[in-house]
């Protein structure tokens, strides 16, 4: 059966989430019933990256079996894992079903060089990675669950590309969007992204005037949640401030 190719994602919808915190961005999932979106249990390895947002290109991995999973597999080019790091494309956050298990790296430094240079959008992983002092330098966000010194041979056999896969207990897609920040990991479905981008850019802007008003001395009664004042008060400074644009 041929698949149909999705539609390509509306950069302005990509923008809007990437002004986005996961926090606002899982709330606003939260009001459309979706309540496992979160990749908990995930850490962002490399520091000063930008916001991570692209659409998910998957890998998953079965538990490895000695008599199979040897170092001689790597002289086929076109062993799934390598294979994924060759085909991620630019935009793309590669995502990896480690089923939890950390006790073997599931890439390291050379497999994520290739991937920052690919110019994909990030990787995640919720197994662990090897070479992190030098993953850490890279101008790449990277989300993992640790890090182990262990080859992936050891438990890791990479079977499936772009297949529906588990990653830190959520589903995950082919297409649909990752976003990262400093909290972790968000997953959005792909049919949901252009909603979830307008509502979370207008709840971001209602909780910088929140904030605003807060650090200011407001008490949290009528202010958050925003009463019907709260609310007046919010719109008359958007007017007043687009007069000034």
């Amino acid at each position: 059966m041929t698949e149909t190719p999705q539609a390509p994602l509306n950069p302005d919808d990509l923008a809007a989430l990437r002004e986005a915190s996961t926090a606002t961005i899982t709330t606003q999932l939260f009001k459309h019933g979706l309540r496992n979106t979160f990749l908990a249990g995930l850490a962002c390895v490399t520091s000063g990256t930008p916001r991570m947002v692209g659409e998910a290109f998957t890998l998953r991995y079965i538990p490895a079996r000695e008599d199979v999973d040897t170092l001689d597999v790597y002289d086929d080019y076109d062993h799934p894992q390598r294979a994924a790091i060759e085909q991620v494309g630019p935009g793309q956050v590669l995502v990896m079903d480690c089923r939890g298990q950390g006790r073997a790296a599931s890439a390291g430094n050379i497999l994520l060089t290739r991937l920052s240079v690919r110019g994909a959008a990030g990787l995640i992983t919720d197994g662990t990675l090897r070479d992190i002092g030098e993953i850490e330098r890279l101008p790449l966000p990277v989300y993992a669950g640790g890090s182990s010194a262990m080859t992936n041979l050891a438990l890791h056999h990479a079977v499936d590309l772009q297949v529906p896969i588990g990653c830190a207990g959520v589903a995950v897609y082919p297409g649909d969007v990752l976003v990262g920040d400093t909290d972790g990991v968000v997953c959005i479905p792909r049919h949901l992204v252009a909603v979830i981008a307008q509502q979370a850019r207008d709840q971001e802007r209602l909780e910088t005037f929140i904030t605003e008003r807060v650090a200011a001395g407001a008490p949290l009664r009528g202010t958050y949640p925003a009463d019907a004042e709260t609310l007046r008060a919010y719109e008359e400074s958007r007017f007043t401030s687009s007069l000034h644009d």
